[in-house]
């Protein structure tokens, strides 16, 4: 790509991917300085200028999610105070997205929240990948562009299948048919949902299968997996009605608390993830776990963005 005029930054959390992203493009990542006085502020320095440039921050929304989210409003208003001439924040996983609508009396509409306070600090464009909810673009008066880890998915299971016409992909949840029925149907795979009851957040009372799983391999497909209680009652569910075997795909890994434990002790035989949130820890701690490169969707993504050209081709494509 054309290289003059765009400055890639990034925050503390994600820079691993910032750097995937840098070297797909062959820029180089731009050098700042995240400190935290006594009292726990965050304090942020630009090492480069950015007067007249396009600028790219790479946030991250897992991990400390409130010291992310600050980090990132922070480098954004800093930038937007030296004169760059654009600024797009590049959140992979959306901070707050379960947070979208008002369910009950009372309830925050944080994602809401989160738009606004990006939009303050000075952001221009946003780039994301799975929202939890899509809705959530419409909570912002400027563009977002909501990329779609499906293609690379879709070309995961193709290579790595042991029979794709044995193939069933499975929805834990009503709210994520639509995902699994446009993948179920470029695989002409069969699919399945899983019906589930919670008696409160990240705690599922009971769970019902609708479809047949009787001796195929059953690919879960989810967006987040935070606690994976679900996605570990979802497999034994499965395999009770004869699956011949689990493997669960989620486009962002939070793995809260204790995930990790869970998906060692459980049947699951491997858990598939992009690396849109930072786990080299805990990939370390679970030989289960197999990561997804995403980073040449986002680099495609800045790149197209720069030279003002469209991005729905990665609705539909992986980059190669």
């Amino acid at each position: 790509m054309a290289t003059g005029n765009v400055r890639v930054l990034s925050g503390t959390e994600n820079a691993h991917l910032a750097k995937a992203i840098c070297d797909r493009l062959g820029l180089d990542l731009e050098p700042t300085t995240v400190k935290k006085f006594a009292n726990g502020e965050t304090a942020v320095e630009i090492g480069v200028s950015v007067r007249g440039e396009d600028v790219f921050i790479v946030g991250c929304g897992s991990g400390a999610v409130n010291d992310n989210l600050m980090e990132l409003l922070i480098m954004i208003s800093a930038c937007k105070y030296a004169s760059a001439q654009r600024i797009t924040a590049i959140l992979p996983i959306y901070p707050y997205a379960r947070q979208d609508k008002k369910d009950k009396s009372r309830a925050p509409i944080t994602a809401k929240l989160v738009a606004n306070m990006l939009t303050i600090a000075g952001a221009d464009h946003i780039i994301t990948m799975d929202l939890h909810a899509s809705q959530i673009q419409g909570f912002f008066d400027l563009p977002v562009d909501n990329l779609y880890a499906e293609p690379a998915i879709i070309k995961h299971i193709r290579e790595n299948s042991m029979n794709i016409d044995d193939v069933v992909i499975v929805s834990p949840d009503a709210g994520g048919a639509k995902r699994v029925t446009s993948i179920a149907d470029q695989l002409n795979a069969g699919f399945a949902i899983i019906h589930k009851e919670r008696k409160k957040a990240n705690e599922v009372a009971s769970m019902t299968l609708v479809g047949d799983v009787m001796e195929k391999e059953c690919i879960v497909v989810d967006d987040i997996a935070d606690t994976c209680g679900t996605l570990v009652k979802a497999a034994d569910k499965l395999l009770e009605h004869g699956a011949s075997r689990v493997i669960a795909i989620v486009t962002h890994g939070l793995f809260s608390r204790d995930a990790i434990e869970k998906i060692n002790a459980s049947r699951i035989h491997s858990v598939v993830i992009t690396n849109t949130c930072p786990n080299e820890d805990k990939i370390r701690r679970c030989e289960k776990i197999q990561v997804i490169n995403v980073a040449p969707i986002f680099a495609e993504a800045v790149r197209r963005t720069h030279n003002g050209e469209s991005v729905s081709y990665l609705f539909r494509h992986v980059p190669f």
